[in-house]
Order: structure tokens, then C-alpha cells, then sequence
């Protein structure tokens, strides 16, 4: 044992020379769950809709007071007022505006009449989020304009009552469980990969060769001294990321607890994974070269940043291997809904064997030779 304590305290101790790899293990998914959680999953406002009355008539005004008034308060869109619906289209062609609002000249006629009326909404569905939010707020707005001033007692239709069991998750909130993985990552490419290979090239392994060590102590210990800088980089995130998120009650004890746990499960899943990429890599430049690829393919497939239900078949199978996957699904159980360990003992068990696999397969391709 005291010579895989050997291993860990050398490594640590260069690690801790380098207080730039520990800051920027933990700094940049910081940065990356600001920076994503705000520009993602709010709510779109301020929206030019170019409004064009070719109507004119007290009913088509009373329709454009109803905008104005979802500008006041919603603010999902502002009304832009043309007088020419060819001007209106020009600059919705030229992305001034984001949709044109047409009130035909027969609106009022059929308000009026009683008979079905009708109004085009004309948008750049180039960009699908704004479209979605333009239909979404006029879908809702327009059954209530014309209906009837007092509502029928009885209603034989038919609707849909909501019941939400948690309270509102903004964006920022959901991408946090895979912010906490990405750290994690992040220190295991580097404590795992990066410094690994670095260590082979300069020579600085030779010492280990010519030691009786046995190669599953010496992966063992590698896989130790990682892990225990991404649970630090980990433990970072889960405190730190959780206040910046939002989460309520982010220091609760047993909460915290939970989450160090399947850390410590994360950081051993991880390290070993790349231990076992990494054992017979000899050239420095290969983990940096595969890093983007590694960081595109583990963790976009996990259902970090979107439902994995949404993915075809092939890529659902990239998640069912995936230790991310597991692991992401794990924090969003802790941090979102504030499970026990019952809710990811399927996780945490995936994440254990995954580790014991990984080390043994590394353990059988380590060479130890000079």
C-alpha cells in the first residue's frame, strides 16, 4: 500500500505545482455553465413583428391594442406598424423584423358578422426558436379575442390541467449535472491523460520500471491520484455551481453527501477510461488531439444539454455505454430533484463496474517495458 501512496503523493504534489491545470480544470465548465445556462432555455423576448392593417376598422385596432399590450407585459414581441405590406415583407427578408402580422381588409367584416376570421402570421422560420415563440404567444392570445363576454357555465370540451410535482427548473439549473461531469472530465484528461503521457515521454516512468512494483499497483495508483483531482475539481462544482445555479438549499449536509458520493464514483469512471485509452499512447501530442473528439462523443450524447429520448437509434446506443450518461442522469436526480442514493443506485453500480473493467483491461495492456 505504501507504495501506491508513493505514487499518489508524487503526482500530487506536481499537480499542485501547477496552479494553473487546477484552475482551469474547475474555471472553464464555470464559465461553460454561465455562459450556456444564460444563453439557452430563456424566454425569448423582444421580438420585431411587423404589423400590417389593411383592414383598418375598430375590430383590426382593438387587435393591435392586443399586441401592444403583450409587448407591455409579456415582451415576447414588439409591433413595428407598416402601411405597406411590401415594405413589411422587404424587411422581414432582410432580418429587420422577425415575422409580419397581416389584418386582411375583410377582418372586421367577419368579426363583426360573427363568421370565422382570420389573421397571417409570416415568419423567418429560418430560426426555429423565434418562429416557436411567435406561434406559441399568438396561439394563445387570438381564441380569446371575439369569444363571448360572459363564459357559458357548463363546458362540454374537454381540457388539460397541469400539475408540475417541482418547481420551475431554469436552464441554467438542468445544464449543472453535466457541468459537474465536464469538470470532472476535464481534470481527468489532464490528470489522466495529458500528465500520463507527458510522464512517458520525458522518462520520468523509467523509475517506476525498474521498481518491483506490480503493474495493477501502479495503474492503481495513477487512477487514485487522478481521481482525487477531479473529486476536488468535482466538489468544486457541486458547492460553487449549484449557488451560481441557483439550486435551493445548495450546502444542505446531506445533499452535498449524496453528491461527493457518486463524485467519488464519476471521478473513478472516468480516470480509469482514459487510463485504459492512454496505456499504450506514447506520443504527447494524441490526448490533446483527441480531447474535442472525447469531450463531443461522451458528453452531447448523455443527455446533458437535451432529452436523450429525442435521439435516434444510433446515438442511443452511444448512451447506454457512455459513462457519462449515468452519470449525468445521477446528478440530475441529486441537484434537481433531491433524491437519495436508492434513486441512483443503477447509476452508481454502472459507474463502479465501469471503473473495475477499465482498470483491469489497462492493467492486462500496461507494458512494462523500458
Amino acid at each position: 500500500m505504501h507504495r501506491i501512496w508513493a505514487i499518489i503523493e508524487r503526482d500530487l504534489r506536481r499537480f499542485r505545482r501547477s496552479p494553473v491545470l487546477v484552475i482551469m480544470s474547475v474555471v472553464m465548465p464555470m464559465v461553460q455553465l454561465v455562459i450556456l445556462g444564460y444563453a439557452f432555455g430563456g424566454k425569448i423576448k423582444h421580438l420585431k413583428v411587423g404589423v400590417v392593417d389593411e383592414d383598418h376598422a375598430v375590430p383590426a385596432i382593438k387587435m393591435q391594442e392586443m399586441f401592444q399590450a403583450v409587448a407591455a407585459n409579456a415582451q415576447t414581441f414588439t409591433p413595428v406598424i407598416y402601411s405597406d405590406k411590401g415594405a413589411a415583407m422587404h424587411d422581414l427578408r432582410n432580418g429587420k423584423i422577425n415575422g409580419v402580422l397581416d389584418i386582411p381588409p375583410e377582418f372586421s367584416r367577419k368579426v363583426l358578422a360573427g363568421a370565422s376570421s382570420h389573421i397571417a402570421l409570416i415568419e423567418d422560420n429560418t430560426d426555429q426558436f423565434s418562429s416557436s415563440a411567435l406561434e406559441g404567444t399568438l396561439a394563445g392570445l387570438l381564441p380569446s379575442y371575439g369569444g363571448p363576454a360572459v363564459a357559458p357555465r357548463m363546458n362540454a370540451t374537454a381540457t388539460l390541467s397541469i400539475v408540475e410535482v417541482y418547481p420551475y427548473v431554469p436552464y441554467i439549473q438542468y445544464l449543472l449535472p453535466g457541468t459537474i461531469v465536464l469538470a470532472i472530465f476535464v481534470s481527468a484528461m489532464i490528470g489522466g491523460g495529458i500528465i500520463f503521457i507527458d510522464d512517458k515521454a520525458r522518462g520520468l516512468h523509467e523509475g517506476y520500471l525498474v521498481t518491483p512494483i506490480r503493474k495493477f499497483e501502479l495503474i492503481l495508483g495513477f487512477t487514485f491520484a487522478g481521481a482525487i483531482k477531479a473529486i476536488i475539481a468535482g466538489a468544486v462544482l457541486i458547492t460553487i455551481g449549484s449557488i451560481i445555479a441557483g439550486i435551493p438549499d445548495p450546502l444542505n449536509p446531506l445533499r452535498v453527501l449524496r453528491m461527493l458520493i457518486l463524485v467519488v464514483a464519476t471521478a473513478l469512471a472516468l480516470i480509469s477510461m482514459m487510463f485504459l485509452l492512454m496505456v499504450r499512447v506514447n506520443d504527447p501530442l494524441v490526448p490533446r488531439a483527441i480531447f474535442g473528439m472525447l469531450n463531443t462523443v461522451l458528453y452531447f450524447p448523455s443527455g446533458a444539454v437535451y432529452p436523450t429520448e429525442s435521439f435516434p437509434a444510433w446515438m442511443k446506443a452511444i448512451t447506454v455505454v457512455d459513462p457519462f450518461t449515468y452519470a449525468v442522469h445521477g446528478f440530475k436526480q441529486l441537484v434537481l430533484k433531491n433524491t437519495g442514493l436508492m434513486a441512483i443506485s443503477g447509476d452508481l453500480a454502472f459507474l463502479f463496474i465501469f471503473t473495475i473493467v477499465c482498470m483491469a483491461l489497462a492493467t492486462l495492456l500496461f507494458r512494462r517495458t523500458l
